[in-house]
């Protein structure tokens, strides 16, 4: 049986460009949507599922950034990555913030994106700490389902996104245990580094928000080292 394809959501308004990618991407066995603004991206979204999205950054309309907005808030499990000629500190890091799993800086080689690609969707679909045969955790005063990527807290549900979800099933399944950044980074990024520690920094503070409503559950930072989930008791 032929292995299904890949779906990647493909956000480029540049023509040249956008032709360029979406047929080297069809070539490599990926099934590709191209759109030219975040907009009809969007339309895209509401009417297909998607594995990866890829979004160009500065584009009429709607903004890279704007529509990574709207994805974390109406498409919480999917996971994208920036692809843009900006590459200042400061967008890097507003890219990570935003939810991002990784960030482009063009020009871009193709044989170096599909790799990329690849790779991030291998760790997605095949992270032994996300597929487990107990997907549902009992946080102090949460229930989290790690497959669905939902939290439930008295009667209010919280929708994670996929780093997210990730991230606290990582530190769930070592509770009141240190979590080194390295290997942090390592098992959820794939690399060590200066940009995807500092996501790193902006999916913890996330996590905080999510877990307020029980005061008893912490995530400690260990000064250098790492972080500590400080549970109470848990269970899976």
């Amino acid at each position: 049986m032929m292995e299904e394809k890949k779906r990647i959501l493909l956000v480029e308004d540049d023509a040249s460009l956008g032709y360029l990618l979406s047929e080297y991407l069809k070539l490599k066995q990926f099934d590709v949507c191209w759109t030219k603004d975040g907009k009809e991206a969007l339309l895209e979204l509401n009417r297909h599922k998607f594995d990866l999205a890829i979004l160009d950054v500065m584009m009429p309309i709607m903004d890279g950034f704007t529509l990574a907005k709207n994805i974390n808030e109406n498409f919480p499990a999917l996971p994208f990555i920036f692809l843009t000629a900006k590459s200042l500190k400061v967008d890097v890091l507003k890219g990570f913030y935003l939810g991002a799993v990784d960030y482009l800086k063009k020009p871009i080689d193709e044989e170096e994106l599909v790799i990329r690609i690849e790779r991030l969707l291998s760790r997605l679909n095949a992270n032994p700490n996300i597929e487990t045969a107990n997907d549902i955790y009992k946080i102090g005063k949460y229930d989290f389902n790690s497959l669905n990527q939902e939290l439930f807290c008295m009667g209010n549900k919280i929708d994670l996104t996929v780093k997210e979800s990730e991230l606290l099933t990582f530190l769930v399944k070592r509770g009141n245990q240190l979590c080194h950044h390295k290997d942090i980074l390592i098992q959820l990024w794939g690399k060590n580094d200066y940009f995807n520690r500092k996501s790193l920094n902006v999916f913890i503070t996330h996590l905080r928000r999510h877990l307020e409503l029980d005061a008893d559950i912490k995530i400690e930072n260990v000064h250098g080292k790492g972080y500590i989930l400080r549970l109470p008791s848990f269970e899976n």
